[in-house]
């Protein structure tokens, strides 16, 4: 049986889709333009950065960072190559390896804050009131805490 998709819903979707790409494109082009990294790299310092002591699993970061194993692979390469992060072997378990964010990646992540903040706020803030704002919020809230319940894994598909 297929399931039902309402015309209004596959135009939000489509509204959403479009909308997300353009205003990711736009704050890329932005951070190129300074001279800076990509979102994928400020997501991956960000989720360190939130961590306790700024050093999570492998897994666990490609998971918050929603990074496909491979995708990982490459951008830990990149970040420990800039000298962002530190790959660190687990004490009790030398199969698992760790990221641990270093001082030039706290840095760096300051750096890239900035151009980020004002891409959220030029091409999305603006755009939206504080009630439609906090609608958004509510609502991909809960198509995230629906994929969770259901145990899906965001990256699983990627790899």
């Amino acid at each position: 049986m297929k399931p039902t998709l309402p015309e209004g819903q596959l135009e939000a979707w489509r509204s959403y889709y479009v909308s997300f790409w353009r205003v990711y494109a736009a704050i890329e082009a932005d951070l190129d333009a300074a001279g800076l990294p990509s979102l994928s790299w400020y997501d991956a310092l960000y989720e360190l950065y939130l961590a306790p002591d700024h050093h999570l699993r492998m897994s666990e970061l490609a998971r918050s960072a929603l990074l496909s194993r491979s995708g990982l692979t490459r951008l830990v390469d990149k970040l420990e190559k800039e000298k962002l992060i530190e790959r660190k072997s687990c004490p009790s378990d030398g199969r698992v390896q760790h990221a641990q964010l270093t001082e030039k990646g706290i840095a760096t992540l300051r750096k890239i804050w900035p151009v980020y903040r004002a891409g959220i706020a030029n091409y999305f803030a603006q755009h939206v009131s504080d009630d439609e704002a906090r609608a958004i919020a509510g609502v991909f809230s809960n198509v995230t805490a629906a994929r969770e319940k259901a145990g899906v894994n965001a990256t699983a598909a990627a790899d």
